[in-house]
């Protein structure tokens, strides 16, 4: 690939740990709606919008509702969400992702959040991380949820970047099939049995620095 110029992060489950959160929240909608929903479950939602998620949980319970109750369900859920996330702070930004972030930061290297989140900005600013981000694109900003690659491509043209300079984090199929359809080089964070399209993994943001960074996006 190209030098790189830029690294897009998804936030739930990469940058902080609110994907408990929402799996929390989904749960206690499915336990109202009477079924049952679990962490493998979950792993469907990951990555995807609010309503698509919903989609794939009332799928789950084989339920069917009109639109206007699907958005009310969806508003429930997210209430629940934002109360959960509004006690957050910087403890739960994930293991070596400060470090990683101001690393970039003083390499010259631009840094983007790639978030479907419409509640980015409150995790965000709870956790102080605004500061560490030279764009910031969430669920505000997009039309089209992940796995179509809008998210990054407005982020690659907001840092000024072309897509074969840009390195994406995520930790969910739908993000890396996004990045891989935005021409993106993508680094899963989490399991490799999960993220194997990506081209490569690894287990938290620990393992990354830009001397390692420089070296996985080497042409081979």
């Amino acid at each position: 690939m190209s030098p790189i110029k830029a690294c897009l992060f998804d936030l739930d489950g990469v940058l902080v740990d609110t994907a408990k959160y929402h799996y929390i929240a989904w749960k206690r909608l499915a336990s109202e709606l009477g079924f049952d929903f679990n962490e493998k479950d979950n792993e469907r939602l990951k990555g995807v919008s609010r309503m698509a998620s919903l989609d794939i949980l009332l799928e789950i319970g084989n339920l069917s509702f009109d639109d206007k109750t699907k958005e009310a369900l969806a508003e429930k859920k997210n209430t629940w969400y934002v109360e959960y996330i509004s006690k957050m702070d910087a403890s739960e930004i994930l293991p070596g992702s400060l470090h990683f972030l101001k690393e970039l930061k003083e390499s010259g290297i631009k840094v983007a959040l790639g978030s479907a989140s419409k509640n980015a900005m409150i995790i965000l600013n709870n956790t102080g991380l605004v500061p560490y981000f030279d764009a910031i694109i969430d669920g505000t900003k997009t039309q089209s949820a992940k796995p179509d690659p809008e998210v990054f491509l407005l982020g690659a043209q907001a840092l000024n970047a072309h897509p074969s300079e840009c390195v994406v984090f995520e930790d969910a199929e739908a993000g890396i099939e996004a990045a891989t359809r935005a021409h993106m080089y993508s680094i899963g964070v989490g399991s490799p049995e999960t993220l194997s399209k990506a081209n490569f993994v690894v287990s938290s943001l620990q393992e990354m620095s830009v001397a390692r960074l420089t070296e996985l996006t080497l042409p081979a």
